[in-house]
């Protein structure tokens, strides 16, 4: 055989087994890749546990320092408290001003959106007293605060949609505005999102500086930037869901809420997994118990708690 052939064939020979061997690996990492997921946020073997049903309509949870949760039963206008050591739920405040969405600010502060009135309140942990921080903008009355997260410094961010409420022994005109309101530690108020249909659930991370809201009426929630002035800005769609309520954990994962339960989502907004509820509706969540690595989840008139392998963001 002439020598250049002989190197020729060679060469091929040994391309071939190149390129075959690269196909190999490639087709056992993509394989590899398609079969690996994500870790469960549920701790392994962990099962749904109803803990109470003796409620009308369960929302607005929110943590203490020690894990204890406070929720409301917002038709009985009352405020309940978990016992994260000893389980047990017992009335905390009523009436409370119909009080939906809850945000625990330590030492010793509730911030409630207080439906009866349209009302944001700031509720003392140790007298049960309250104060009206903010009832309305410019010359109105809110459609109603329904959910609210504060930040470090104080700043409260909170949505004011409109559920018209049998209650109500005043009127709120149908087209009244819905919004995102921020009110600053010095009381001043401002509106920093006014293009949502129906704004609904919403937490923040101080640390990373983003929020998140759900329209829930458009089936979208999206997180924006917090500015230096506590504006926000570089809205972004995170996924195609509304949320009634919404949490996050360690891992900046985010669950939201609705008719399948509790549905996870990664920080990029890849959905994770879905954690079935059996009662049609989801309001809300957060985390509580020893570590904050207990989720606690109001489903219509009942609640549950399911053991995590990360604990809640604080």
């Amino acid at each position: 055989m002439n020598p250049m052939r002989r190197r020729l064939l060679a060469w091929v020979a040994i391309t071939s087994s190149s390129i075959l061997s690269c196909n190999l690996y490639a087709d056992d990492t993509e394989s590899h890749a398609a079969n690996t997921k994500p870790a469960s946020v549920v701790q392994p073997g962990a099962k749904l546990k109803m803990i109470g049903e003796s409620y009308k309509f369960t929302e607005g949870p929110t943590a203490d320092n020690d894990g204890n949760v406070y929720f409301t039963d917002q038709p009985n206008d009352r405020i309940v408290r978990y016992d994260a050591k000893s389980g047990e739920l017992a009335d905390w405040l009523s009436p409370c001003g119909r009080s939906n969405g809850l945000f625990f600010v330590a030492p010793n502060q509730l911030i409630a959106c207080a439906d009866a009135n349209n009302e944001m309140w700031s509720i003392n942990l140790n007298d049960k007293s309250h104060m009206v921080l903010v009832d309305s903008v410019d010359g109105r009355r809110f459609g109603g605060p329904n959910d609210c997260w504060v930040d470090t410094d104080g700043t409260i961010y909170f949505t004011d949609p409109l559920y018209k409420r049998p209650y109500w022994k005043h009127t709120i005109p149908s087209d009244n505005p819905r919004g995102v309101y921020r009110l600053s530690p010095d009381g001043k108020l401002s509106q920093v999102v006014d293009d949502l249909v129906q704004p609904n659930g919403i937490i923040g991370d101080s640390e990373n500086r983003q929020l998140w809201i759900a329209d829930i009426g458009d089936k979208k929630t999206y997180r924006y930037d917090i500015a230096e002035d506590g504006s926000l800005t570089n809205r972004k769609l995170f996924c195609d869901m509304g949320s009634d309520g919404m949490a996050l954990d360690q891992e900046r994962n985010l669950y939201l809420t609705g008719g399948a339960g509790v549905t996870v989502f990664d920080e990029k907004g890849n959905k994770l997994e879905t954690i079935a509820v059996p009662k049609g509706w989801t309001a809300n969540v957060t985390f509580g118990g020893e570590g904050h690595r207990e989720l606690f989840i109001t489903a219509k008139e009942a609640v549950y708690t399911i053991p995590t392998r990360v604990s809640g963001l604080r």
